[in-house]
């Protein structure tokens, strides 16, 4: 009977840890497509950057970490049109100097983001930052950031720079909009 008992034991045993293993890969799998929904492109391209899956999932989930330790607000209505002014102006300097547009168009996205409240020292934190609340967004920037350098070398035609103006235009729209707040009136 003690070797019935032991190899029930040892089978009920097997059942729990693949049982066990399974639940953990079926987690493994929900949070990958969790994450995949969330970030899109920029989920598979942190794991590229990264080289491993495990790896970029950590560091998606420590950007959604850092991101919500900071203020990031919206802009005010005089903020934001001040804002939209400028752009205005950047995108009408486009047709004669496209290159210096290119150059205000990127100042002009780091100030807007630093007046939300967005860390703006380093181009990778400022992209990784952006990619919790962007991601679709985000391949973007980068894009019209390598045409920006590019034109500060010299080397970038002038397709390029219409592209990395769209770019940097759709960024702009979606980081001076404005969240809808709803007044105890309108309730």
């Amino acid at each position: 009977m003690n070797a019935t008992y032991t190899l029930i034991i040892a089978v009920v045993l097997a059942l729990v840890v693949v049982g066990l293993i399974l639940a953990l890969v079926f987690v493994n799998s929900n949070r990958s497509k969790q994450l995949q929904n969330q970030f899109g492109d920029e989920y598979e391209h942190t794991v590229q950057a990264l080289g491993d899956e495990k790896k970029a999932q950590a560091e998606l989930d420590e950007r959604q970490k850092h991101v919500e330790t900071l203020d990031i607000h919206p802009l005010s209505g005089i903020e934001r049109e001040r804002y939209l002014a400028d752009w205005a102006a950047v995108q009408s300097k486009f047709v004669d100097e496209p290159g210096p547009a290119i150059v205000a168009a990127d100042r002009l996205i780091m100030e807007v983001m630093q007046m939300r409240a967005y860390p703006v020292s380093d181009f990778e934190q400022r992209a990784a930052d952006l990619s919790v609340s962007y991601p679709a967004l985000v391949s973007n920037y980068r894009a019209a950031r390598a045409i920006a350098l590019k034109n500060e070398q010299g080397k970038a035609d002038t397709e390029e720079l219409r592209q990395a103006m769209l770019y940097y235009h759709s960024l702009f729209d979606e980081l001076v909009e404005t969240e809808t707040v709803v007044t105890p009136e309108e309730k």
